[in-house]
């Protein structure tokens, strides 16, 4: 169990990762504030020794994705266009924002295993522990979800 003091140093942590990939799960910013809090109310709740930073940013995510997983099966869940959140967000550049957009408008699937192994760093074989999927299906992911990502910003600046 952890003391007051390990929880609020954990929550300060992993706070925005878990509520980026939520966000990137559910494309909606008041469902993913919903999975943070609860993912961190299940950390505080959590009897479960843990071994090192890297079991329990493992344990965060694993968490956090069923967390999404069982908002998305809710029978009230209602989304907002994301261009709603976007406009809240500051790009440093015109293109972080073009990437952002064309980013969110991959299936799922490929936008999870393309932040987990560019924002966060993980390997295939760990997003493969991680999502609970064999590796090569992750490598699939992140092949065609690259590709797919190439398109929309080929097609973005075509437009331009």
């Amino acid at each position: 169990m952890l003391t007051e003091e390990q929880f609020c140093a954990l929550a300060k942590k992993h706070m925005d990762m878990i509520f980026r990939i939520a966000f990137n799960y559910l494309k909606d910013r008041s469902e993913a504030d919903d999975v943070t809090q609860n993912v961190l109310l299940k950390l505080l709740d959590a009897k479960k020794e843990f071994e090192s930073d890297e079991h329990i940013k493992y344990w965060l995510i694993r968490v956090t994705i069923n967390e999404c997983k069982k908002t998305l099966r809710s029978p009230w869940r209602s989304t907002e266009p994301i261009e709603d959140y976007a406009s809240t967000l500051a790009f440093s550049t015109p293109e972080h924002g073009e990437v952002f957009y064309a980013l969110m408008e991959l299936p799922q699937k490929y936008r999870m295993a393309l932040y987990l192994h560019y924002y966060e760093e993980y390997s295939s074989e760990e997003i493969s522990r991680i999502l609970k999927i064999p590796q090569s299906t992750v490598l699939t992911h992140l092949s065609r979800g690259r590709e797919l990502l190439r398109k929309k910003l080929a097609e973005a600046e075509a437009y331009v």
